[in-house]
């Protein structure tokens, strides 16, 4: 069992209370109207009505407009390269069990360069809160399609339409070894969004939400059919999964009970085309976590990191002529 210090002793016997203000960082340089503006407000609530210490909180992410995220919250974070969003937040709860890890990336940084990391990290169900910002373009250097651009797509780099079908985030988590929580949101219905955000970080184990969002500026009527007609939107309930509010559901009536135990029933969900669906498509909280399996029960504290970072150096140092490392 980990020994809590003495100021982590104090602070839990302190009833704290945080703001909004606690965990906003920076003006976002988002564009106005830019899903990741709604993501950002849902993400800084569920820190402050969790009551998060933002000193045990950390947001990983890679390149991208989705990867400013971690500038504009007041936590630690971490703004990695293109597509190794997730082994780096997977190295960070290894070394530090006892911190709540969010990873923000976006559909080129999860599903292009970082493919094979996003299959893996899946596959290990560490206990890690994913949010993928799915715009279907490359926002960042200027609209070109990503693997998820609808068929068709014109962009800088397929001017005459993208010829490939999109690739399916939630169909591709779905078929992967020990998934174990996969949900969709969409950036213009802000309660399902944050209903959905919190239920993710509830989960223990990795829990991959794919955001819908808008980009204003490369596409801006993508999404336009979805927002102007409600009946569009498939909103899944269920007693174990999302509960919509009475408000929610007299606006979006295309209701769908769905278990979210089902894996089979999720994956047929996931491949639906026309309507988009909203809420917990699977949840399987009996996944073990690779932290867990690896039998992780230590806080690593600076002088072990010193140590081990200091051993593995000297072997390769280069020592004066005649002199030699035992000596030293």
């Amino acid at each position: 069992m980990d020994m809590m210090s003495p100021t982590e002793c104090l602070l839990q016997m302190c009833d704290e209370h945080f703001s909004l203000e606690d965990y906003q960082s920076g003006v976002p340089r988002w564009c106005t109207g830019c899903g990741d503006n709604a993501i950002l407000a849902a993400v800084q609530r569920l820190c402050r009505d969790e009551a998060l210490r933002p000193e045990k909180t950390v947001f990983v992410s890679g390149i991208g407009c989705s990867s400013r995220f971690p500038h504009y919250m007041k936590t630690y974070g971490f703004h990695g390269i293109h597509g190794r969003a997730l082994p780096v937040a997977e190295g960070v709860k290894m070394s530090r069990p006892d911190l709540t890890v969010f990873v923000n990336t976006g559909d080129g940084d999860c599903c292009s360069i970082g493919a094979a990391h996003w299959i893996h990290a899946i596959r290990y169900n560490m206990n890690l809160t994913v949010f993928l910002h799915d715009n279907q373009i490359y926002g960042l250097t200027k609209k070109q399609a990503s693997p998820t651009s609808p068929l068709g797509t014109r962009s800088n780099t397929t001017p005459k339409g993208s010829y490939l079908e999109a690739l399916n985030p939630l169909s591709v988590t779905l078929g992967v070894q020990n998934v174990s929580f996969v949900a969709q949101a969409v950036d213009w219905i802000p309660e399902l969004l944050f209903d959905i955000v919190k239920a993710a970080y509830h989960h223990k184990g990795l829990s991959f939400v794919r955001i819908v969002q808008r980009c204003p500026e490369w596409l801006p009527d993508l999404y336009d059919p979805w927002m102007q007609d409600p009946n569009r939107i498939q909103v899944l309930h269920h007693a174990d999964g999302l509960q919509p509010s009475p408000g929610i559901a007299k606006i979006y009536k295309n209701q769908v009970e769905h278990d979210p135990m089902n894996l089979n029933r999720a994956r047929e969900i996931a491949s639906t085309q026309g309507d988009i669906p909203v809420g917990i498509l699977y949840r399987n909280p009996s996944v073990p976590c690779y932290e867990e399996t690896r039998g992780v029960d230590r806080i690593v504290t600076p002088e072990w990191t010193r140590s081990g970072l200091n051993t593995e150096l000297d072997k390769y140092t280069v020592w004066p002529q005649g002199e030699s490392r035992q000596a030293a």
